[in-house]
């Protein structure tokens, strides 16, 4: 094995992060307006506001979804429990006792085993249930009036908070763990500039130098 410089994180991926992120971040705060727990923007405003940003990122959600199937990005979220056990007594005891995190990233495995499965449960979880509960929502007017709509909207309002508190912790625990082990700078630069350290075989480095020299250093 050996350690490079490769383009981790590509140009959609790095566009699609940040994008989402941003967009997390108004719906967060226009969800606190039009839940009145502040008075920062007036509800109207917090509303139109709200659902814009959730159709902006519904349509990069659309695109990511494409793109991670079209490309094979797909296979660098799928869970496994190998090295998992290490990665959670890591960050439950070795990070306070200044060990290295027991992971290193692969060509083939960008994300840890804890990582993996964090995302897993956020993209086909908590993402998919505040979207149809966010779209039930909206088009309250349509079902109102039906028989199976009475008492219902308090239900989808529930489900619609809790999802977005749970994203909520998730990107609190997300922006906790940057400031965790590397220097911020390092955590966030791979995110930023696509590069980051990659432990390679001999196969992979091979094949990199040879079929995709602009993804390796």
């Amino acid at each position: 094995m050996s350690t490079r410089t490769v383009m981790v994180y590509r140009r959609f991926e790095r566009l699609w992060h940040w994008t989402q992120m941003s967009c997390i971040l108004v719906l967060l705060f226009t969800g606190f307006a039009i839940r009145g727990l502040h008075r920062l923007i007036d509800f109207d405003t917090a509303v139109t506001w709200h659902t814009g940003a959730a159709l902006v990122l519904l349509g990069v959600w659309l695109f990511a979804v494409f793109w991670l199937f079209t490309t094979g990005e797909w296979r660098h979220y799928l869970p496994t429990t190998q090295g998992l056990g290490k990665v959670i007594r890591y960050y439950a005891y070795g990070i306070f006792q200044g060990e290295s995190h027991p992971y290193h990233k692969a060509l083939l495995r960008k994300h840890n085993p804890l990582q993996a499965m964090a995302y897993g449960v956020l993209k086909l979880v908590l993402f998919p249930a505040i979207w149809v509960s966010g779209i039930i929502y909206l088009l309250y007017g349509l079902w109102q009036g039906l028989a199976l709509g009475q008492g219902w909207l308090g239900g989808v309002a529930f489900v619609h908070v809790a999802a977005a508190y749970a994203i909520l912790a998730f990107v609190i625990i997300h922006i906790y763990l940057l400031t965790t082990g590397h220097s911020l700078r390092e955590h966030l630069m791979p995110m930023v500039t696509g590069w980051d350290q990659v432990d390679l075989t001999t196969e992979e480095e091979a094949y990199l130098l040879k079929d995709e020299p602009g993804r390796i250093r």
